[in-house]
């Protein structure tokens, strides 16, 4: 009978693929409901005092530390207020979350910060309960917000921003997805305090704590020298020295150069459309190939023993993933590793890893954070870490709003995603802006600077750069050969009959050129200063990167503080 049945069911999926879709589809929704509907049961278990005070609603959103819950409580005037409960997981450390909390209460409840309510404790279970903000998903509205819409979006954003580095902290996760936005409303909130570290200065004393266990961490390293592969390397020391021996390097294999790196386009090859409803990453995996070297030692070198050298491609066999330390001496001997026992190794800035570096111990710093968002110092593991790394990823925010991408990159490691922003901007200065934080990178390719503008108005397809006045010269470099997918040739100056027919054809078209703005929502005259701010923003010296305060007072916000 069994078999009977699964025949005929089978045979009723052949002949009815739609039902069938709409069968299992319906079942993976029961499924899912059920599954939520266990979990409030079972957080009513563990926190019992939210039984009294809370109808939790539905889960509306869960992460690696955290599950959040749409609720309503009843208030003492008859009406119900919707909240958000978040579930804090058990395993959290106290310390934690208390300094999370602490976040909340302080620098919480004003400026577009998420302030917090109450919070309940049974045992090790801890919800923290705030207000609840209706927002919309940044991907479903990513095309169809106009670019007045986009200031707007980065001005409150920059006001967070401004209000919890005014108390030292670091938010450490900016990212959309943190960031609520209630479109309709107009209002805006800055979330999720998880992964938050303070500042030497902070006034969070819980994030102190947190900050001087931290820097204890980093001073019992011997500030070794970091080698990476896939073409890229990273040493905290001896930039110098290492730019020599660089140079003197022999290229002995090749593979795809950094500047082929092809941008995915949706079909056609061309976006010309500032509606497209589902966006995928500019950079991917499979589309991004890195060049690598094989370093050849000096003749003059001589090796005690020759090290056992593996291949970067097949490392799927180490069960964890490590980086490799180095230390560089002078004059061409060999590279020493930092261990007491001084064996040598050969394998710098090479794409392989001698036994001898996967031995060495890891570089300890503050890498915690979304990948795509992380700064190029978090990237290369430098140890001091500034408020600076949270304007990097509101300036990778920025250029999803002004091209239309989202996510703009992704990457599964912190290699590709360094190379992944060298391609936008430049080897140079990123080798240059890392030594001013203690880091050598070195790269066996120069991968030019992009225009920001262009490369923006390629992805998004408008074309305000050709209605910019003569003289102007946008932001970033101006080498468009650069970019990795095909680029159309500036506008060239349109012949004076060819003008006279188009201003006569719009005239007849009785308002089509204004209907035709007005599609484009501003994205047509998209300003300088825009580019000028996303520049500062993606700054690779954190140093002089520009800081939520100065953001404010940058001219593209002029009206609106007007």
């Amino acid at each position: 009978c069994f078999v009977m049945e699964t025949m005929l069911k089978s045979h009723r999926d052949e002949q009815h693929p739609h039902q069938a879709e709409d069968f299992h589809r319906k079942l993976e929704q029961n499924s899912k409901l059920s599954g939520i509907k266990k979990d409030i049961e079972k957080l009513y278990e563990a926190v019992p005092q939210l039984v009294n005070v809370f109808k939790i609603k539905e889960k509306i959103g869960e992460g690696t530390f955290s599950s959040v819950y749409l609720a309503t409580a009843q208030l003492q005037t008859g009406l119900e207020e919707k909240m958000a409960l978040k579930h804090l997981i058990p395993t959290s450390h106290p310390l934690r979350i208390a300094a999370e909390l602490q976040c909340l209460t302080v620098a919480g409840g004003q400026d577009n910060v998420m302030g917090v309510k109450y919070c309940f404790r049974k045992n090790d279970h801890v919800v923290i309960v705030m207000p609840y903000l209706e927002h919309e998903s940044f991907l479903d509205i990513l095309n169809s917000l106009s670019f007045e819409e986009v200031r707007e979006y980065m001005f409150n954003l920059f006001k967070a921003l401004r209000r919890i580095h005014h108390f030292g902290i670091v938010h450490r996760d900016v990212k959309p997805s943190n960031f609520l936005y209630n479109r309709q409303l107009k209002k805006y909130a800055l979330v999720d305090f998880g992964l938050a570290q303070g500042t030497p200065d902070t006034k969070i004393e819980l994030l102190k704590t947190a900050h001087s266990e931290d820097q204890q961490e980093s001073c019992s390293q011997n500030n070794p020298i970091v080698a990476l592969g896939n073409g890229v390397s990273v040493s905290d020391t001896a930039p110098k020295q290492i730019a020599q021996q660089s140079a003197s390097k022999a290229a002995d294999r090749k593979s795809s150069s950094l500047s082929k790196a092809q941008i995915k386009q949706g079909r056609g090859g061309k976006e010309d459309s500032v509606h497209h409803s589902v966006q995928r990453s500019v950079f991917g995996e499979r589309n991004f190939n890195v060049y690598s070297s094989t370093y050849q030692e000096n003749s003059s070198t001589k090796l005690i023993k020759q090290a056992k050298v593996i291949d970067f491609s097949s490392r799927k066999l180490v069960t964890k993933k490590k980086i490799i330390f180095t230390k560089t001496v002078s004059n061409g001997a060999a590279r020493k590793a930092a261990g007491p026992l001084n064996l040598p190794c050969d394998c710098y800035a090479t794409d392989r890893v001698c036994s001898v570096c996967l031995s060495r111990p890891q570089q300890v710093a503050p890498r915690a954070g979304t990948p795509g968002f992380r700064a190029p110092e978090v990237l290369t593991k430098c140890p001091t870490q500034t408020t600076a790394i949270d304007m990097w990823s509101a300036g990778i925010i920025f250029l999803s709003l002004l091209s239309g991408r989202y996510p703009f990159f992704k990457a599964s490691d912190d290699l590709t995603a360094l190379a992944q922003i060298m391609t936008v901007r430049g080897s140079r200065e990123t080798i240059q802006a890392a030594r001013t934080f203690g880091k050598s990178v070195v790269c066996t390719q120069v991968v030019p600077t992009q225009n920001l503008r262009t490369l923006c108005e390629k992805l998004r397809g408008t074309n305000s750069g050709c209605k910019r006045s003569q003289g102007e010269v946008p932001n970033g470099s101006e080498n468009d050969s650069a970019l990795p997918f095909a680029v159309d040739k500036p506008c060239a100056p349109e012949a004076p009959g060819k003008q006279i027919q188009q201003q006569k054809s719009f005239q007849e078209g009785d308002g089509a050129l204004e209907i035709k703005a007005t599609d484009m929502k501003g994205w047509d005259q998209v300003p300088d200063e825009a580019y000028d701010l996303l520049d500062k923003l993606l700054d690779l010296n954190p140093a002089t990167r520009v800081t939520a305060k100065e953001a404010l007072l940058h001219p593209f916000f002029k009206d609106i503080r007007l």
